[in-house]
């Protein structure tokens, strides 16, 4: 008997660990199933690479020899269900033995049981000997957070809520809360297409973090900005929203329909160009131009925990190269005393303060630093040296945000 949703979390784990793909891309490229399937899929297959350290350091201690790859997939994903997610032994074990048998892994089955049981006789007490935020994040990042490094892992283990930024005018959806910046907040696993008021455009997914680029650059209605690498869309949402005359600009053609189709949806308008921003030749000088560049998106591994093992440090350099040269093109669609908001959703110094010195060192550009005064509901996301740097850590009231680093710099 078929189970979609064990054959569609393995599937997304191997395309992961094995294949280096995205998540959200290997989400997409699973066969039709129900809705509720898919869901429950991508919420084991997240689970799973969210704690996979953790797992495998308990797996460790029941092999005594190391199995194919696949049956280790299987394991680690029977031993999320049983540790994380709360599956009945019975059901994790079964399913398990199943998915090894249709995967043809058959010879493994009395392995897969034996294991599984041991772990669901001992339960979720067999991690506390573990120091399980250490082993759930890769060395390299660990050593990058410096003391933050324990706070931002711990946030890391926990499932994203899902944050909206409302159109204007727009009533919040019940049973959410609003956030001190002005989003709201749903607890995680909300389905999004299924909030009322989604249809009509009330809406729109954008973790708080993320909304706060936009809400600093503070787009005056009718002034011409740029948003530099759009899509999917949600700045340029706000930014439309607020009056401003948005030229989004995105090099991938599939992203620029899907900014299309959301933009459609909320009902808003912008210029839509198909370009890399590097070659783009505006007709005139842009007041303001929001770069959100692309990144390593370190911070946003609490909805994206692929990014744990797909990550590498060697791919910082290259990353940064990228975040210079759309720096560049951003001084060149900027009007002299025009601003720039530069943001990446990176906790990684490499993308945020270096490539920031870097601009003020070889590009016509001051640095405008934001005041506490210009977030009241966030201050200490305001760095001393005038720096927008969120962390997964703040707002554990709350249940967290994003890591966002941004910085305001003025063209000369």
């Amino acid at each position: 008997m078929n189970d979609p949703t064990r054959e569609g979390a393995f599937a997304l784990l191997s395309a992961v660990l094995d294949r280096k793909r995205p998540l959200d891309e290997a989400l997409d490229a699973l066969p039709e199933m129900p809705s509720r399937d898919r869901a429950a899929a991508h919420r084991l297959a997240a689970t799973t690479l969210r704690r996979l350290g953790s797992l495998d350091a308990v797996l460790e201690s029941h092999l005594r020899r190391q199995p194919p790859l696949a049956v280790r997939h299987i394991l680690r994903l029977g031993a999320a269900g049983l540790l994380f997610l709360h599956t009945p032994a019975h059901a994790a074990v079964a399913t398990a033995v199943a998915l090894a048998r249709a995967l043809g892994f058959s010879a493994f089955t009395g392995l897969v049981n034996a294991v599984l049981r041991r772990i669901a006789q001992r339960g979720p007490q067999i991690l506390e000997d573990l120091d399980t935020i250490r082993l759930d994040t890769p060395a390299w990042l660990w050593q990058s957070w410096g003391n933050e490094a324990s706070a931002i892992a711990a946030a890391h283990q926990a499932e994203a809520p899902l944050d909206l930024t409302l159109a204007p005018e727009a009533e919040a959806p019940a049973g959410s809360v609003r956030l001190p910046t002005g989003s709201v907040r749903l607890p995680p696993g909300t389905a999004v297409t299924e909030l009322a008021g989604f249809s009509a455009g009330r809406f729109w997914v954008q973790d708080a973090a993320a909304a706060l680029p936009a809400l600093l650059l503070a787009p005056h209605p009718g002034e011409r900005v740029a948003d530099v690498c759009a899509a999917p869309g949600g700045k340029t949402a706000q930014l439309a929203a607020a009056g401003a005359k948005v030229t989004a600009i995105e090099r991938n053609p599939e992203r620029l329909q899907r900014l299309q189709a959301n933009l459609a949806r909320l009902r808003l308008s912008a210029e839509l160009v198909l370009a890399d921003a590097v070659h783009y030749q505006a007709p005139a000088p842009f007041d303001a131009v929001l770069l959100d560049a692309p990144c390593s998106a370190t911070g946003t591994v609490r909805r994206h925990p692929d990014i744990l093992h797909r990550a590498r440090k060697q791919h910082l350099k290259f990353l940064a190269a990228e975040q210079d040269r759309l720096l560049a093109a951003s001084a060149r669609l900027l009007r002299p005393g025009g601003r720039l908001i530069y943001a990446v959703c990176s906790l990684q110094p490499e993308e945020g303060i270096e490539r920031v010195k870097a601009a003020l060192r070889d590009l016509p550009f001051r640095l405008a630093p934001f005041m506490p005064s210009e977030l009241p509901a966030l201050p200490e996301a305001i760095t001393q040296e005038g720096l927008l740097r969120t962390s997964p850590a703040m707002w554990a009231e709350y249940g967290g945000m994003d890591g966002f680093f941004a910085a305001r710099l003025i063209r000369l």
